[in-house]
């Protein structure tokens, strides 16, 4: 599943934890890495010194230097690559040339404003890249993370756009020996309206119910042919939250101590692939737990 990982760094402590994660899934699948960081376009403009260039790309190598030592303590060997232009641009490019199976990255840079804010090139490289893009959270812990996909969630919602999801949570599941925990939420909020879904209709409710066991079902079943040895359990869960879906997928994650979410990055009503869909950025935002993002190809 992943030969070749694409790990994006600019020396803040999200992008450490990101590399982290990163070198350790690698090391479960036998894949090379690569770890990039970008000197941004716009700070070489407005510097006026060739010593202010200079110190920008310091930077940069003091970031990619800080990984390759993380790197030694697992015996993984990484390739460092420092680049220069728009971050999110580069990293996708590289991504692509390399032919690269993943790209990992902290939720937040160096520019992060909040913890409820996705870093703006983590943002730009999930809306740019063909590429599935594992993203890490501020709250991620520092310590061993060996064993740290004991629970995995595949989200969905009966659609071709959530089904590319299911070989990912699939084959980290395997080879972690992970509880996959497939999950549908039904949206009362959109569902009925922000003004009459107190008022829906029990058969109604019930219908979509149906609806999402059939889609978790139906995840499991293709989870069990193609790996009958994971044990798999289905959830249907409703949410009446103006975040919608994706607070269902939140308190899920919170109450059942998952490890990593992995979900297609757009549902059956997002219609501009190219904009991340609603649901995944809201669930980027609000969980803290590593994010595993996934496109339908094209």
């Amino acid at each position: 599943m992943y030969d070749r990982i694409v790990i994006a760094v600019d020396g803040s402590d999200e992008a450490r934890q990101a590399a982290r994660r990163g070198i350790r899934l690698a090391q479960g699948f036998g894949a090379t890495v690569d770890v990039l960081s970008v000197v941004e376009q716009k700070a070489l403009q407005l510097t006026e010194t060739s010593a202010e260039k200079a110190q920008l790309r310091e930077r940069g190598e003091a970031a990619l230097t800080e990984i390759e030592e993380l790197a030694s303590e697992f015996s993984h060997p990484v390739t460092t690559n420092l680049l220069e232009g728009k971050p999110a641009v580069r990293i996708s490019e590289y991504a692509d040339e390399q032919d690269a199976d993943l790209i990992v990255v902290g939720r937040q840079g160096l520019t992060g404003l909040g913890r409820r804010l996705l870093g703006g090139v983590t943002e730009r490289v999930l809306h740019r890249s063909d590429v599935p893009v594992l993203v890490i959270s501020g709250e991620d812990n520092e310590g061993d993370v060996e064993d740290d996909y004991s629970r995995v969630l595949i989200t969905t919602d009966g659609s071709e756009n959530a089904e590319v999801a299911i070989p990912h949570g699939t084959a980290i599941a395997q080879r972690y020996g992970s509880e996959v925990h497939v999950l549908n939420v039904v949206d009362i909020q959109a569902a009925g309206g922000a003004f009459n879904a107190g008022g829906l209709e029990k058969e109604f409710l019930e219908r979509l119910d149906a609806r999402g066991q059939e889609a978790v079902d139906s995840v499991a079943d293709e989870i069990k042919e193609s790996a009958p040895d994971l044990t798999v359990e289905t959830a249907v869960e409703r949410t009446t939250s103006f975040d919608g879906a994706a607070a269902g997928v939140r308190e899920y994650v919170e109450e059942n101590e998952v490890d990593l979410v992995v979900m297609g990055s757009h549902g059956r009503s997002n219609f501009k692939r190219q904009i991340l869909g609603s649901v995944a950025s809201t669930v980027l935002r609000t969980v803290d737990v590593p994010v595993l993002v996934v496109k339908r190809a094209e």
